[in-house]
C-alpha cells in the first residue's frame, strides 16, 4: 500500500488543501480500478465505505491476491469538505463560483481527438494504448488557475488511465443505485446485483460533464468522431465508470459501509482485478432490478408550498396516478390538502429530506421504463 498527497491550487494566502490517495497492487498490473467518494462533499455515505474499503484493501494487498492497481481516493472533496454556512454543510456547489462540483469537468474526447485521429487503426489495444498517451499528455500540459481547476485536474489524472472507475455518492433519501453510460452497464451488471441496487438508470450523455461520464463518454465518442470523419478503426470501451447511490445522506452507519465495501471487493473478484479468497467469497446475486433509462426518470414536484408528508415508501413500485405525497398549508382549509401524483409507473427511488417545499420544489424521483426527456438529464 503506497499513500500520496496531492496539493491543490492554494485560493488565498495561508489556505492549501491537499486531496489523499491510497493505492494498492502491482505498480505494473495492467489493469486498473479506480475508486473514490464524496465528490458531493457532504454526502458522506462513500467516506465511510473507504475507510472499511482500505482494511480490506490493504489486507488484500498484504496477501499478494490483487492482480489490478487500485486507487483508492476516500475524500474526493476537500474544498467542499471545509464549506459551511450557518451551521450546515455546502459540498455540492463551489461557494466562489456556484458550480456544482460534479459537473463541467473537460470533454476529453473532443481534447485528444485532434493528437490521435492520424493514428487510429483497426488493433484495438494499439488504439487504447494511444489514447490513453495522449489523454496523460493533454492533462500534463493544462495549467489550472482556479482550486476548482487543479481538483478537476487532480482527480483526472489519477483516474482517467482506470479500466473501471466507481464514483460513490448517495441521494437526500433513496434506495441504493446507481446511474452510468448504455456502454457500460454490462460491466456493472455484477456490481449492481452485488449491492442490492433497487434502481439503475442509463443514459447516453446525460449532459453537464459529469466526472464519469467524462471517463467513460471518451471512449465511444472518440469512435463516433472516427466514423464521422470516414477513419476506418476500432476503438475499445477502455474505461467503463458509474456512479453508486449509496441510499440516503443519514445512511452513514458500520452495518451498511461494511456490506457496500465487501460487495465492492467481491465485484473486484467478479472483474478479475482481484483474486478470490475461496472461503470468502459468496455466489454471485440475480440483480434486483431492471435498468431504465435516465430520461425516464420523472423528477416529482409539487405547485403549491406547505409541509410535505410522504404516503409511500422509497422502494415502493407506484402506479400511474398514485399519490406519492400529500402538500399541506395548515393556514388554510383542512380539507384543502394538495396530491403529488405519478405521471410514470416505476420504483419510487429517492426522495427530498427536508419536509417544507416552497412552490415548484423538488419532492421525489421515480425509475420509470419509457423514455419521455430530452437535453440534460441531470439536477443541479
Amino acid at each position: 500500500m503506497h499513500r500520496q498527497e496531492f496539493p491543490l491550487l492554494s485560493p488565498s494566502i495561508g489556505s492549501q488543501k491537499t486531496l489523499v490517495a491510497f493505492c494498492y497492487g502491482p505498480e505494473n498490473a495492467e489493469r486498473k480500478v479506480y475508486i473514490q467518494a464524496s465528490l458531493h462533499a457532504e454526502e458522506l455515505p462513500g467516506m465511510l465505505v473507504a475507510h472499511h474499503l482500505k482494511t480490506l484493501l490493504a489486507q488484500a494487498h498484504t496477501d499478494g491476491r490483487l492482480q489490478a492497481r487500485v486507487v483508492l481516493v476516500p475524500v474526493a472533496n476537500p474544498m467542499g469538505l471545509a464549506q459551511r454556512a450557518y451551521h450546515h454543510a455546502q459540498g455540492r456547489f463551489e461557494l466562489d463560483t456556484a458550480e456544482n462540483f460534479n459537473r463541467h469537468y473537460p470533454d476529453l474526447a473532443a481534447a485528444v481527438y485532434p493528437m490521435v485521429r492520424n493514428q487510429l487503426g483497426q488493433d484495438p489495444q494499439h488504439n487504447t494504448a494511444r489514447i490513453r498517451q495522449a489523454t496523460a499528455q493533454w492533462l500534463a500540459h493544462w495549467a489550472p488557475t482556479t482550486e476548482l481547476e487543479s481538483l478537476r485536474k487532480t482527480l483526472l489524472s489519477l483516474a482517467h488511465d482506470a479500466d473501471w472507475v466507481l464514483d460513490l455518492h448517495c441521494d437526500c433519501e433513496s434506495v441504493m443505485h446507481l446511474y452510468c453510460e448504455v456502454p457500460c452497464w454490462p460491466a456493472f451488471e455484477p456490481l449492481a446485483a452485488r449491492l442490492g441496487c433497487q434502481a439503475v438508470l442509463l443514459a447516453q450523455d446525460s449532459g453537464g460533464g459529469p466526472f464519469d461520464e467524462r471517463l467513460s463518454g471518451q471512449w465511444w465518442q472518440l469512435q463516433a468522431m472516427a466514423q464521422r470523419d470516414g477513419i476506418a478503426c476500432t476503438i475499445a470501451q477502455g474505461c467503463a465508470s458509474t456512479t453508486v447511490e449509496l441510499r440516503g445522506e443519514a445512511d452513514v452507519s458500520h452495518r451498511w459501509a461494511a456490506h457496500d465495501a465487501r460487495a465492492i471487493v467481491d465485484y473486484l473478484v467478479d472483474i478479475g482485478a482481484l483474486r478470490a479468497d475461496p472461503l470468502a467469497h459468496p455466489a454471485l446475486p440475480p440483480v434486483a432490478c431492471r435498468p431504465t433509462p435516465l430520461a425516464g426518470s420523472q423528477t416529482l414536484s409539487s405547485p403549491v408550498p406547505g409541509v410535505l408528508v410522504f404516503v409511500r415508501e422509497l422502494g415502493e413500485i407506484i402506479a400511474v396516478g398514485d399519490v406519492v405525497a400529500e402538500v399541506i398549508d395548515p393556514t388554510t382549509d383542512t380539507s384543502r390538502v394538495h396530491a403529488v401524483r405519478a405521471e410514470v409507473a416505476g420504483v419510487f427511488y429517492a426522495r427530498v429530506n427536508e419536509r417544507y417545499v416552497h412552490a415548484g420544489g423538488e419532492v421525489g424521483k421515480i425509475a420509470g421504463s419509457q423514455p419521455f426527456r430530452s437535453g440534460p438529464l441531470l439536477g443541479a
